[in-house]
């Protein structure tokens, strides 16, 4: 007679572990259930050991998700192909291009900070206060800065000017009870000249001192105006601190962005039956790929010593891949495609040098 053979595992999928009630859930379970159909969690009652969280810890580093894998090569191989499943209902085969474009991009943003903080001509750059030249190596990135860097160079002028032109003039004092009578706009503007006057004559930052020296409210809203004038300073004397700041929300900050470009397509392809969310989606994808696709030359760029790779992608890869996903993804003729693919690339330019303003002005209003 043959002795039956002892089942014997070590892992909390082991048959000796099994349960009949999903431990989180509650869902009933069968002793061959080796995940709750529920909620999806392993049926194993084992105690949590060092072993197994680190083992199944590696196991998903290892082992890529499917929706991962799908997500990674229908995005870098097939432009539209993957918004166009997404659309017609295939979710569970991709990941969530909302959450995948943070992710990448944030991603992006890390590995390039780590890499200047590592690399030699980096270190160099530090003392530059130049932003076009400190991220040359990061073409996307820069024709954002740009913008930024234009908008709070005038800012900054702006600001030099008012300072030069009320700088010999004495302090135009306004009372809290005349400023409130006026509107939003005139009083705002009335109000931090009064202030910035006041600043650059006695040079008081405490924001509280220097409303009870004016006789104003010492108000939440007039210490935030007062105090945007150290704000100026700090970004005049490390414009630097300030752009980096800036571009690390440059993912929220396109995330947000996308919404009113949407429009535009919604509009130019209204005969299509594509939903606004679904055009949304698509655009999150496209900008996924551009995050994906610099992570992926980053580091080979960094090797030989040039933007080779970065310069060819947004030179060249970029607009291809762009014009084919709307190709794939709306199916319309090339003429047609072509059209509204310069439209769209205008559109964006335009739409994205307003945005970067008001970008950076409620930017400098957080600082």
């Amino acid at each position: 007679m043959k002795r039956k053979k002892k089942i014997i595992s070590s892992g909390r999928k082991s048959l000796q572990y099994r349960d009949t009630k999903c431990l989180n859930c509650g869902q009933a379970l069968d002793i061959s259930d080796v995940y709750c159909p529920y909620c999806s969690q392993l049926n194993s009652n084992k105690q949590l050991s060092a072993k197994d969280f680190f083992g199944e810890f590696l196991n998903s580093i290892v082992v890529f998700d499917s929706r991962f894998r799908n997500t990674l090569n229908d995005l870098l191989f097939k432009p539209g192909v993957i918004t166009r499943n997404y659309a017609k209902g295939q979710r569970l085969k991709y990941a969530n291009p909302f959450r995948f474009f943070l992710s990448v991009s944030i991603i992006f943003f890390l590995v390039n900070g780590l890499l200047n903080a590592i690399s030699p001509s980096a270190d160099n750059n530090t003392n530059n206060l130049n932003l076009n030249t400190k991220l040359a190596d990061r073409a996307f990135v820069d024709s954002l800065s740009q913008n930024i860097s234009k908008t709070t160079s005038k800012a900054i002028s702006l600001a030099d000017s008012i300072k030069a032109q009320q700088a010999p003039k004495p302090i135009k004092y306004i009372s809290d009870e005349e400023l409130d009578a006026m509107s939003f706009m005139e009083s705002y503007t009335e109000r931090f000249s009064l202030y910035n006057s006041f600043y650059e004559k006695t040079k008081i930052k405490n924001p509280e001192i220097a409303l009870d020296s004016l006789h104003h409210g010492n108000t939440p809203f007039n210490r935030w105006v007062y105090s945007k004038n150290t704000t100026i300073d700090k970004i005049k004397e490390n414009p630097s601190a300030f752009m980096n700041y800036v571009i690390s929300k440059i993912p929220f900050f396109l995330f947000f962005f996308t919404p009113f470009f949407a429009l535009f397509f919604w509009l130019i392809y209204s005969r299509k039956k594509y939903t606004y969310m679904e055009h949304m989606v698509f655009i999150f994808h496209i900008f996924s790929f551009i995050f994906l696709a610099m992570l992926l030359f980053i580091i080979p760029d960094l090797i030989i010593g040039s933007q080779f790779l970065l310069g060819c992608l947004f030179i060249f890869i970029g607009p291809i891949y762009f014009y084919k996903a709307l190709r794939n993804f709306y199916q319309q003729n090339r003429a047609l495609t072509l059209i509204k693919f310069v439209f769209l690339n205008t559109v964006f330019v335009i739409g994205l040098t307003f945005a970067t303003m008001i970008f950076v002005a409620a930017s400098a209003a957080v600082y």
